[in-house]
């Protein structure tokens, strides 16, 4: 839903009925749902259940995962039917150690949700792909999480940082259990601007190996904006994906 995210704060309810319509399958939900209370959740539950619509996942910030904050995001996300809890950034000290410690909170998170039902989850930018001390904080992260912590990988930000998505799928067989379908392209003035399929991922080769090798439970598509409004970038994303599938 961060590809709707100003018509998602003018008309939940509208947006959420206007991405159903297009032909959309599932949603993800980021940090504001947080706020909600346990009655909103539910009534948006019942939404997405009317609407043939499902929330595999929502996006939480790091100070979610631990405390009381944990808690009430097991809480909210049982409501939305949710699979995992994914953490969708961290800033951690710049070393190989300071990496070790995110890991470790994520491992932490999973054993205190187990017994729910619900996994966790990680959210890469282009900092977890570029080399520190001569490895990139990814590995880092897939080396010292538990194998079901999901690995959720942001195609386009792995691009921008100069690695090859298709390789860390194959190289993480079973931990890619969803994506963000972002587009990126290497014309500095288009970079996060164009539209999915217009930009320099091998999406049909991404595709296959996400299916194949990573264990791709759901699919999300993302944008940081385009040329068109929110709904139109949406709508031509998902016409776009169907077309690329479809071969």
């Amino acid at each position: 839903m961060y590809s709707v995210r100003e018509a998602l704060k003018r008309d939940l309810e509208g947006t959420l009925r206007s991405v159903a319509k297009m032909g959309y399958q599932c949603v993800e939900f980021y940090a504001p749902y947080f706020e909600w209370t346990e009655n909103r959740t539910r009534q948006v539950r019942k939404l997405l259940n009317d609407l043939g619509l499902r929330c595999y996942s929502t996006h939480n910030d790091e100070s979610y995962f631990r405390g009381d904050k944990l808690l009430r995001a097991r809480d909210l996300n049982l409501i939305l039917g949710c699979r995992y809890i994914v953490m969708s950034s961290s800033d951690p000290q710049p070393t190989v150690e300071g990496w070790k410690v995110v890991a470790e909170q994520l491992n932490s998170a999973a054993d205190h949700l187990e017994a729910s039902g619900l996994k966790v989850g990680y959210h890469n930018h282009e900092l977890e792909f570029t080399p520190l001390a001569g490895v990139r904080p990814i590995e880092i992260m897939a080396k010292n999480t538990k194998p079901s912590i999901m690995l959720q990988l942001d195609v386009g930000t792995c691009l921008k940082a100069g690695s090859d998505p298709t390789a860390w799928i194959r190289a993480n067989p079973g931990r890619i259990r969803s994506l963000h379908l972002k587009d990126w392209s290497s014309d500095a003035r288009k970079d996060y601007k164009v539209l999915f399929g217009e930009g320099d991922a091998n999406w049909k080769q991404i595709l296959d190996a996400a299916e194949s090798v990573g264990g791709a439970e759901y699919l999300l598509i993302e944008q940081e904006g385009s040329r068109f409004s929110e709904i139109e970038t949406a709508r031509r994303c998902l016409q776009t994906y169907r077309a690329i599938a479809a071969r």
